[in-house]
């Protein structure tokens, strides 16, 4: 076991959370992780593990939650925008978006999701299908599996890092 240094803030200590305060925590980094903002939620999720590995499976389910909630954020950003005008932009290559990514989703529909997970191309997959109007449910269920499938890879390379 790696000791932290004592001389930490508590913030940055989590085995001296309690478990509760943890798990809320990595529910709330991993929804903010999901959405436009550049965060990530895999540090605060390996100290939470490495804090307290007897919480492994409502860590998982935690932040694969709050994770796929804040994809779902996005895509609803992205079914909220206009079609038309200057949205028009989006499947065009000349906003966030880029054509290649954009041909994708329309190409795969709601399974391109099973990487909305992925950085940098993840936030514009879950836009790209809200702006497509694929229907949310399936959408949320394929970014579920892949959210779930990567903290659980994470999970396993905690427990290997640990032990």
């Amino acid at each position: 076991m790696i000791d932290l240094p004592s001389w930490l803030p508590v913030w940055l200590q989590p085995q001296l959370w309690s478990i509760e305060a943890g798990l809320a925590s990595l529910f709330v980094a991993a929804f903010l992780a999901a959405t436009l903002l550049p965060l990530g939620s895999e540090a605060l999720f390996f100290a939470f593990l490495y804090a307290h590995p007897d919480t492994l499976v409502p860590a998982l389910l935690l932040t694969t939650l709050g994770n796929t909630l804040g994809g779902m954020t996005s895509y609803a950003a992205g079914r909220a925008l206009p079609h038309g005008s200057r949205w028009e932009k989006l499947s065009s290559g000349q906003g966030p978006i880029s054509p290649a990514l954009f041909a994708q989703v329309q190409r795969w529909g709601s399974p391109s999701l099973l990487l909305a997970w992925a950085p940098l191309v993840g936030d514009a997959l879950c836009l790209a299908a809200g702006w497509l109007r694929l229907h949310w449910l399936p959408c949320a269920l394929y970014m579920a599996v892949g959210k779930a499938a990567r903290y659980g890879v994470l999970a396993a390379g905690a427990g290997w890092l640990v032990h």
